[in-house]
């Protein structure tokens, strides 16, 4: 992953979908309910999927979730919505909100307290896009639902060629 934002379109047809309105009134409930509704998403995941989520890909998810929707709902007015869509191996985390700016980078400062949200979604997803929506924006994250150590617990004489 790049320290840069994409604009990569979204594949088609997810194999399940869901979505939940929070509200920025609600402020700290919204991002704990969001954790938990991701958590409640992918753990319906192998009904769908060859195999389940494993526990540390569940984790990133749930950062990524409490990064995006934490932005929604201190930076911009009114509710913003959350929309996982799950591919085999990817998980596409789309938060919208109603403010039009979208979310910067910044630079690694150790001095700085707080404000690492789009640096911490920008290191562990594949990609990061911000796309216009008629009532503001969304912020797409994709997430690999393949652990990082995977190829590394099969040994390369059983890995398929």
């Amino acid at each position: 992953m790049t320290d840069a934002m994409t604009a990569e379109p979204a594949a088609r047809d997810p194999l399940l979908s869901a979505s939940a309105v929070y509200d920025n009134a609600s402020g700290g409930g919204a991002i704990a309910s969001a954790r938990a509704f991701t958590a409640d998403f992918l753990a319906a995941s192998p009904s769908v999927r060859r195999e389940p989520v494993a526990d540390e890909r569940v984790e990133l998810a749930q950062l990524v979730v409490s990064e995006l929707v934490t932005n929604a709902v201190r930076h911009t007015a009114g509710p913003c919505r959350l929309l996982l869509e799950l591919r085999q191996d990817t998980l596409e985390i789309s938060v919208f909100d109603r403010a039009a700016a979208a979310p910067v980078p910044r630079g690694h400062d150790p001095r700085r307290i707080g404000q690492h949200g789009v640096e911490i979604v920008v290191a562990v997803c594949e990609s990061l896009s911000v796309e216009p929506d008629p009532e503001g924006k969304r912020v797409r994250a994709r997430l690999s639902l393949v652990p990082e150590y995977a190829d590394a617990a099969t040994p390369a004489d059983r890995r398929p060629h």
